[in-house]
């Protein structure tokens, strides 16, 4: 029976996700923040830091260009939040109730649908990153494996968006409190400096943090070197973030629908 059950909910799951799909197709302007925001980021960092942060701006951008793949992946997580706290909002959910539907198939078709995000926000950046001088030094395979755990990690912790959408009463309130939470986690990391200048009290949770142990999973990936032991502690916070939010999301669901 559990079995079934979780057909349903999967096949439930995608129909939903193709519905975020086409909402994104319809307006793709809700891709703003995973194109243009992140490239304006590269191109001031690189231009107006990098020889003083580095000593070249070619060695940097190498640093960077990995740790802002995390960064635009983590701040596009929080769009599954807001979507899912407008939908509710507007009534949409009370639809989805009277509709014979397993009960998470909104939340995960939510979810789901921001992989199309992820994609594009990786490969546009990817881009313009080539177009400034970035080059991977391994090769194919490790890029595409790269990638996916960009995409991964932006699945797991958009959970904890979806877990903040379902407790607050509005989009507004979501975006806002994400953004309180996602900016120091982010500039809390070694996505733009190494750690070994911070005071030791910031060096001590920058050398743990998620989103330093995935830039630096993601620079050995593309520039070469270690990899097995941030790889190891970002794929444990990952699991970490869905066994904590996905309990707390569908709480927060069942709470307030």
């Amino acid at each position: 029976m559990s079995t079934i059950a979780l057909d349903r909910g999967v096949r439930h799951g995608l129909a939903l996700a193709w519905r975020g799909v086409l909402k994104i197709r319809k307006n793709p302007e809700q891709l703003v923040d995973v194109t243009i925001a992140p490239i304006i980021l590269l191109v001031m960092f690189t231009y107006l830091f990098g020889g003083a942060l580095a000593g070249s701006i070619d060695s940097y951008l190498q640093m960077l260009v990995p740790g802002i793949l995390v960064m635009n992946i983590l701040q596009a997580s929080m769009t599954a939040g807001v979507q899912l706290n407008t939908d509710v909002s507007k009534g949409v959910f009370d639809r989805f109730r009277a509709m014979p539907i397993a009960r998470s198939a909104p939340l995960v078709g939510a979810v789901l649908a921001d992989v199309v995000r992820y994609v594009v926000s990786v490969v546009v950046l990817l881009i313009i990153a080539t177009v400034m001088g970035f080059r991977v030094q391994t090769g194919p395979v490790e890029l595409l494996i790269a990638a996916g755990l960009a995409i991964v990690f932006g699945l797991c912790f958009c959970w904890a968006s979806v877990f903040v959408g379902m407790l607050l009463k509005t989009p507004q309130a979501v975006q806002g409190i994400m953004i309180v939470l996602i900016m120091p986690l982010t500039f809390g990391s070694n996505v733009f400096v190494g750690t070994s200048t911070m005071p030791g009290w910031l060096k001590a949770w920058a050398d743990i943090s998620p989103v330093s142990l995935l830039s630096d999973a993601l620079r050995g990936l593309l520039n070469g070197g270690a990899i097995a032991a941030p790889l190891t502690g970002s794929l444990v916070w990952m699991v970490a973030a869905v066994a904590v939010f996905f309990p707390l999301a569908m709480w927060a669901y069942r709470r307030r629908v």
